[in-house]
């Protein structure tokens, strides 16, 4: 069993995100800088320092943390955003039922990582910050977690969409009555033990009814990685958005960015890649959210916001009393991000990895430092029982992606005893060889029997393979352990045929495996974008 994997490997890895940390230079163009170079963290370092966030922000911030109850460690490394030399490690995710997917708890343990080495190998205090994206409207994309059951089946629980979902940006949905049931339904799709107890009862503590989505989101983070200093930033707060006024003022006067990332996506389309990203020309990378989200696009002199036209004027003087009721899309999002927080580097996952490409110009026009790009890791989690069977018969991980028993067969059949692989294998060279030579002869009798003959040797040999099919089965049913086993692992590493990162919720795998996954994913994840990890808690 290998513990560290090629992501070369893995089909559904893209080739810029492959090329990204094996061959960097043919991206170099749209980059700040290689992540895998120590020049590039000095020079990033030196630059970011020279630019710092508003330190008023820092009492947003604080306020935050104290709304939610968080523990003193991450107050602590908020406390420390004030000095002059700290830097921040930042990643994020949208606020996802029950935390999300296993992906989330991954890119935060990278962060924190990550900060930690910075810190002592650059002599500079860094700390880890997780972004939650609380200003998508997307309600499909945080309204459900999945956990394998018992049976190691997919169980999903959903949320029933509350008013204005898919409409207005998640962070100002409020979870209604229906939690309740929500919370209800995990606990019984989790397998039962020592740990789930004290899990449901902190999804009921951090999950009730009238507390908005991202909130409950962060509480529940919080609770996880809190005493590991992680700082839970809601970007929805309106609190935050007079500090990044200027910017959007920029972009309302000055509106270049989408012709600047699809310019990128031109780029990237030429050298063989992929545009993550393709706006629309007239398009504006900012929402007005007033009571629900709508896009502004620019036409010649004017603007439309929604159906309405407005003129620019109008927009800058709306924005001037209410800063709060502008927000970022995907292209300008990592600059707000990067204009409250000293970020020296951001950790992403493939697909931002790929739109962060499109963003360099764009980071450029607004004289805002654009940071390191370090891809999160990536890793499944296997039980003890499922690690064994990959070693005993010396399989790939990836060799369970497919949805059909094939490697079952190959397993099954190298069970077998050798005298009845052997005689099968033995009656089918012979019956081959016997008709073959009965072929040769016939013609000297009647030409017309060679073709009678091919269809003897053709129904003898479908009668062979199903002789062969049938003790097959026997072998399956004979050794049930084996399929037992191999069903186990399948549905542990690619539940439903995809990479287990990206269907479980990682709250299944903290009733699995207990406090200790924090610990043991703080340990052994390997900081190491090139490999995929495989561990076993």
């Amino acid at each position: 069993m290998q513990h560290s994997i090629d992501i070369c490997r893995f089909s559904w890895i893209r080739r810029l995100a492959v090329d990204y940390v094996y061959n960097y230079n043919s991206l170099a163009p749209f980059f700040a800088g290689d992540p895998s170079a120590p020049e590039a963290w000095q020079k990033t370092i030196t630059r970011r320092l020279t630019l710092r966030p508003p330190s008023a922000f820092v009492d947003v911030l604080a306020t935050q943390q104290q709304s939610r109850g968080a523990q003193s460690e991450a107050l602590a490394a908020t406390e420390s955003l004030r000095r002059p030399d700290t830097l921040a490690v930042v990643t994020g995710q949208q606020a996802g039922l029950f935390g999300g997917p296993l992906f989330t708890l991954l890119k935060a343990v990278t962060a924190i990582k990550l900060a930690r080495r910075l810190s002592q190998e650059q002599s500079v205090p860094v700390v880890a910050v997780f972004w939650v994206d609380a200003e998508d409207h997307d309600w499909n994309e945080v309204a459900s977690c999945a956990v394998l059951d018992a049976g190691w089946q997919v169980k999903r629980v959903a949320l029933e969409p509350p008013l204005g979902a898919g409409e207005m940006p998640v962070g100002s949905l409020k979870l209604s009555d229906n939690i309740r049931a929500s919370v209800e339904a995990m606990a019984s799709a989790l397998p039962p033990n020592e740990f789930t107890a004290t899990i449901i009862n902190d999804l009921r503590r951090t999950y009730q009814s009238g507390t908005s989505m991202s909130k409950a989101f962060s509480l529940w983070l919080e609770t996880v990685l809190g005493a590991e200093g992680l700082i839970l930033f809601d970007s929805s707060d309106p609190a935050a958005k007079p500090f990044v006024k200027n910017l959007f003022e920029q972009e309302l006067r000055h509106t270049q960015t989408a012709a600047l990332a699809a310019e990128a996506g031109t780029q990237l389309v030429a050298r063989g890649y992929h545009a993550q990203v393709t706006p629309h020309p007239e398009s504006v990378a900012l929402f007005r959210v007033d009571g629900v989200r709508q896009s502004i696009r620019r036409n010649n002199n004017s603007f439309t916001v929604g159906n309405a036209q407005v003129t620019l004027d109008d927009l800058l003087k709306a924005l001037d009393r209410h800063p709060e009721q502008f927000s970022p899309n995907v292209l300008l999002r990592p600059l707000v991000q990067d204009t409250l927080f000293p970020t020296v580097c951001y950790v992403p996952g493939p697909n931002e990895l790929a739109y962060l490409a499109q963003l360099k110009n764009i980071y450029e026009r607004f004289e805002v430092p654009m940071p390191l790009i370090y891809p999160r890791d990536s890793a499944t989690l296997l039980d003890s029982a499922a690690a064994r069977f990959l070693k005993r018969n010396k399989l790939s991980l990836e060799v369970l992606q497919p949805q059909d028993e094939a490697i079952l067969n190959q397993l099954l059949k190298a069970q077998l005893p050798e005298a009845v692989k052997q005689s099968v294998d033995e009656a089918q060279r012979a019956l081959q060889a016997r008709i073959e030579t009965i072929i040769r002869a016939v013609p000297t009798v009647d030409p017309t029997l060679a073709g009678a003959a091919r269809s003897t040797l053709g129904r003898m040999e479908h009668d062979l393979t199903a002789l062969h099919k049938k003790i097959l089965k026997a072998a399956k049913r004979n050794d049930s352990t084996l399929r037992r086993q191999f069903m186990c692992t399948q549905a542990q590493a690619f539940p439903e045929g995809r990479p287990q990162e990206r269907v479980l919720g990682f709250v299944g795998f903290l009733n699995r495996f207990g406090p200790k996954l924090v610990d043991r994913l703080l340990t052994e994840l390997p900081l190491d974008p090139k490999h995929h990890a495989l561990i076993t808690p």
